[in-house]
């Protein structure tokens, strides 16, 4: 019996970016309301990616051919974030004063921001898998 979207690592998947976007959401919106002064690009790009954790979050829950093209669009974009931001908050750590989620690639969420859009693209690729197998 083939698993469903939420169900087994699917729903690890969905609790582990929902929890990434009541974090990021909740450190962003504190930032931005209290210190935006401070760091405005660090903290926009701390909002950005509670979005985009809400949006992989919704799209792996949802599933189907809809909700799959969601979630490997949300995860597509995280990868990149934490690829893009954690190089550049490496070579030049002046332009980020205050750490964003996808900082040192992730760092300090022990590199779950890294690790994360990985797993999701590769159970999303399972999932087209089992159902084109169904289709056959």
């Amino acid at each position: 019996m083939a698993e469903g979207p939420a169900q087994g690592p699917g729903r690890v998947l969905v609790a582990v970016y929902a929890v990434f976007a009541l974090a990021a959401g909740a450190r962003a919106a504190v930032q931005l309301a209290v210190q935006f002064d401070e760091a405005p690009l660090a903290y926009l790009l701390s909002a950005l990616a509670a979005v985009v954790y809400v949006a992989a979050a919704v799209g792996l829950a949802r599933g189907g051919q809809g909700g799959r093209r969601t979630a490997v669009a949300a995860c597509s974009v995280e990868l990149l974030g934490v690829l893009v931001v954690g190089t550049l908050s490496l070579v030049d750590p002046a332009a980020f004063p205050d750490d964003t989620v996808w900082s040192g690639y992730g760092r300090g969420y022990g590199f779950i921001p890294l690790v994360l859009p990985v797993l999701g693209l590769l159970w999303l690729r399972h999932q087209a898998e089992e159902a084109a197998g169904r289709a056959d």
